[in-house]
């Protein structure tokens, strides 16, 4: 499989290798649901702006660069928040301020100076998949550990006569409260970084 787009899985992986997106990855990351949400609009504004930046790489100067980048993924941005109002209110409303977050994103940024205006369009697609993928994985995992252990459910997107919540006997009835708050989503998040530390390490040493 191309290594552009399996990078970030694993061995860039903005939330526990690059350290990047962690804003979000705290403040939603409260419920399964939300961070399916933040994944699909971050997906969407990273995909389209690293196609249109490597479009436009050469017609852009340099000194203008960033402001440049920043117009493209705001536009994105207004995309996505004008969709997820129309059709998704009570996950616009759950993400709050952390939907027009998006275009100050460092991994989006990031992606679009550091790769994109570099790389061939193939690539850059490649690249935003990739990425895009990595953070989803993280934020998710970080929101399903938080969500069943502090609030013993998971919430979903409800679909026909599901209700999109998923509740865990006895975790339920007795959670730990601890992890819905915020000293929670920072202990998840340094747990998980430290068991991805150890993962990487044993694989390194294995080859």
């Amino acid at each position: 499989m191309n290594k552009e787009f399996t990078k970030g899985v694993f061995k860039d992986n903005p939330i526990f290798v690059l350290l990047l997106g962690l804003c979000p990855a705290l403040g939603v990351s409260g419920q399964v649901v939300n961070a399916l949400g933040m994944s699909a609009g971050v997906l969407f504004v990273m995909l389209g702006s690293n196609i249109f930046v490597s479009l436009l790489k050469n017609f852009i100067p340099p000194k203008a660069r960033i402001p440049s980048y920043i117009v493209i993924i705001a536009s994105f941005v207004t995309i996505v928040q004008m969709v997820m109002e129309a059709f998704a209110p009570e996950l616009y409303g759950s993400l709050g301020v952390f939907v027009p977050l998006i275009v100050v994103n460092c991994v989006i940024l990031g992606r679009a100076e550091a790769f994109a205006s570099r790389n061939t369009l193939k690539n850059s697609v490649l690249d935003a998949l990739g990425m895009s993928l990595g953070f989803a994985l993280g934020l998710t995992l970080i929101a399903l550990v938080r969500e069943v252990l502090g609030a013993g459910t998971i919430t979903l997107f409800p679909v026909g006569g599901f209700e999109g919540i998923i509740r865990i006997p006895l975790l339920h009835q007795a959670p730990a409260r601890i992890f819905s708050l915020s000293a929670g989503a920072l202990l998840v998040m340094g747990l998980l970084k430290a068991f991805f530390n150890w993962y990487s390490e044993s694989r390194r040493n294995l080859s």
